[in-house]
């Protein structure tokens, strides 16, 4: 049983059947069946993530019929997201991996939106697509990353995170086939969703990490994916009230 996590702006968590699988030998396919997504849960009101996030969890393993101490793996969301958000939700992550003693695997938020996007397309449509993401990043800019799934239905990711101002992203993004993220919410003159889809669902998380690791990529680290420095500044050496 695997438990997902991401809080790169909404919070959602989800419970799968089935563990991530091993790389596979150079042509063939990975062993093991394929993830059973049993519950998703989330929660959208924004800078709630330590009042909600634990709850919700809880709220997710009952529903799925799942105990705690089930779990053999966790996969939690390095974002890009807002610095205190992401750390609520990696700290969570690593304290529950810790506490049973099972693995953690990190990716990038961006993945598992791109993944969703993927998945909702229509099932006939044949051929290489491209996927634009962005989200939310504050100051009036936005995380944003491009993908291309091929044919044979391989996705990569062709150009990393990064955050920008919408005007500056607005023409590569448009020019993918499809263009998802709450981004898209907030700056829809310039940056039109081709899907209502604004927030990452830790199914979809659980999903894109299986597909990640079925192919050999290394989701052992949790460090967050800020892009930039944290809004709080640190504090500057204290002035003198005699001006020395």
């Amino acid at each position: 049983m695997l438990l997902g996590i991401d809080t790169s702006g909404a919070v959602s968590t989800a419970v799968a059947r089935g563990a991530l699988p091993g790389p596979a030998a150079a042509g063939t396919t990975a062993p093991g069946a394929p993830l059973e997504i049993l519950q998703v849960r989330s929660d959208e009101r924004s800078r709630h993530h330590d009042e909600v996030l634990l709850a919700l969890i809880d709220e997710t393993l009952h529903a799925a019929g799942v105990e705690r101490g089930a779990l053999t793996g966790v996969v939690v969301g390095r974002g890009p997201g807002p610095f205190t958000g992401l750390r609520v939700g990696l700290v969570s992550a690593r304290s529950i991996a810790a506490v049973l003693g099972i693995p953690l695997h990190g990716l990038s938020s961006l993945d598992a939106l791109a993944h969703q996007a993927l998945a909702d397309l229509d099932p006939a449509r044949r051929g290489p697509v491209t996927v634009g993401v962005a989200l939310d990043a504050r100051r009036r800019e936005v995380y944003h990353a491009r993908y291309r799934r091929e044919a044979g239905g391989e996705i990569s990711r062709v150009a990393d995170p990064a955050v920008a101002a919408p005007a500056e992203v607005a023409e590569e993004l448009t020019a993918c086939d499809l263009l998802v993220g709450s981004g898209t919410r907030l700056y829809p003159e310039l940056l039109p969703a081709t899907a209502d889809l604004v927030h990452v669902d830790a199914g979809h998380l659980l999903l894109a990490a299986a597909a990640l690791t079925a192919r050999g990529e290394d989701l052992t680290s949790t460090e967050p994916l800020y892009l930039r420095e944290p809004d709080a500044a640190k504090p500057t050496a204290r002035k003198s009230a005699l001006g020395r």
